[in-house]
């Protein structure tokens, strides 16, 4: 039987468009971490921050 991952996918969302513009995995371990990043959108055509969204 294979483990369970403690792996979930979650998709970033820009916190001007709201637009989900990238998909990643994250460890949930220990709870699921509050994640900002600054990514690059393209609707936006600028660097903005992006917030976890799971889908």
């Amino acid at each position: 039987m294979a483990k369970k991952s403690k792996r979930e996918f979650i998709w970033l969302e820009c916190k001007e468009c709201g637009e989900r513009n990238y998909r990643t995995d994250i460890s949930v371990a220990e709870g699921t971490p509050k994640l900002e990043l600054k990514k690059y959108c393209k609707s936006e055509r600028k660097h903005t921050v992006h917030k976890i969204r799971r889908k």
